[in-house]
């Protein structure tokens, strides 16, 4: 009773002084921890920081209805609950959320950390801290590799140095090239929510679906083509690993690729097929080069085939690029 008299002492000195006392106890009143966690922030800190009292409802309750100090001191206790991390990924600003994701005792759920590369991706401390994580869903990076590339378009000095335009075409072309590399890193498990969410973001192009099936990415390449057909995965895999040209074109069809560029898939997948067969390395360089032979030369080809023929090209020269430089750095070591 006399302690929870002090709580309406006029004097902040004297609601310190029980703060200090009594927030590290797991043995003080309830009712005082939960009064001096809503005081004025000097006083609160103790409590919501260090009291073992407050449960994830209180926490997600003083987050809800707190202000920002409130949040950066319940981001910054010793542990944090999914719950908790949910609640602030969800409420939090900036500095709430940079001070949960340093805070080596918090346990973020993978959707919690989707939802913060949402909302504040397009901070650049909050993008590194995330980016570092090893358990960042792939497709919250790829989000977070679509903010990079706004930024860069964004960036006055670059927009002076290359241009706006030719700006924008490279960034498209880098971010294109940087999520084929990651839907080669990204689980089973993951690969279905991660061809979801570039659908609805509108970046399951034909351009992008003929980059990862010339990179071999083809437990994604299949995926996709479940998500966009409806057919069942089993059958999907079956037709592009074995099925017949007439099969694997009316697939393509059937996930909405016009006949002109079905061609083009067809032909790939066929080869896709024989470079598999061979060293890994050489497989973008294979499919990509053949395909060129086969339709650069054919007059009359629609336009969307030639844009496609182009991003081909591309990769081509990107490769061989590639390709030089490893063989460089190679005669370079055993000169050394």
């Amino acid at each position: 009773m006399a302690m929870t008299f002090l709580l309406d002492d006029p004097s902040p000195r004297v609601r310190l002084a029980l703060a200090e006392a009594i927030a590290w106890s797991d043995e003080a009143p309830r009712a005082l921890i939960l009064a001096l966690a809503e005081d004025q922030p000097g006083i609160a800190c103790h409590a919501v920081t260090y009291s073992p009292l407050l449960s994830d409802a209180d926490l997600v309750d003083l987050a809800a209805r707190g202000g920002s100090v409130t949040r950066i001191l319940i981001a910054a206790r010793a542990s944090i609950s999914r719950a908790v991390s949910a609640a602030l990924a969800e409420v939090g600003d900036e500095e709430d959320i940079l001070c949960l994701l340093e805070n080596q005792g918090a346990a973020i759920a993978p959707v919690s950390l989707k939802r913060i590369a949402q909302r504040l991706g397009d901070c650049c401390d909050i993008r590194n801290l995330l980016l570092d994580r090893a358990d960042l869903p792939v497709d919250a990076r790829q989000l977070l590799t679509q903010q990079v590339s706004n930024a860069l378009i964004a960036f006055p000095l670059a927009q002076a140095a290359i241009g706006l335009n030719r700006l924008q075409r490279i960034s498209r072309e880098a971010t294109q090239a940087a999520v084929v590399s990651l839907v080669g890193d990204a689980r089973p498990c993951e690969i279905g929510d991660l061809v979801e969410h570039l659908r609805l973001s509108g970046h399951l192009t034909p351009s992008f679906l003929m980059h990862a099936l010339c990179s071999g990415k083809v437990e994604f390449f299949a995926g996709a083509i479940v998500n966009l057909t409806g057919c069942t995965e089993r059958r999907v895999r079956s037709i592009l690993a074995t099925g017949r040209m007439h099969a694997v074109r009316a697939l393509y069809e059937a996930a909405g690729l016009t006949r002109e560029i079905s061609t083009v898939f067809v032909e790939a997948t066929l080869l896709w097929r024989e470079a598999s067969k061979k060293t890994a390395g050489t497989m973008l360089a294979n499919v990509c080069g053949r395909l060129l032979e086969r339709f650069r030369h054919h007059d009359g080809t629609h336009d969307a085939v030639s844009e496609l023929l182009d991003l081909v090209e591309k990769l081509h020269i990107a490769e061989q690029r590639q390709s030089a430089r490893s063989y460089a750095s190679l005669t370079a070591l055993a000169a050394a």
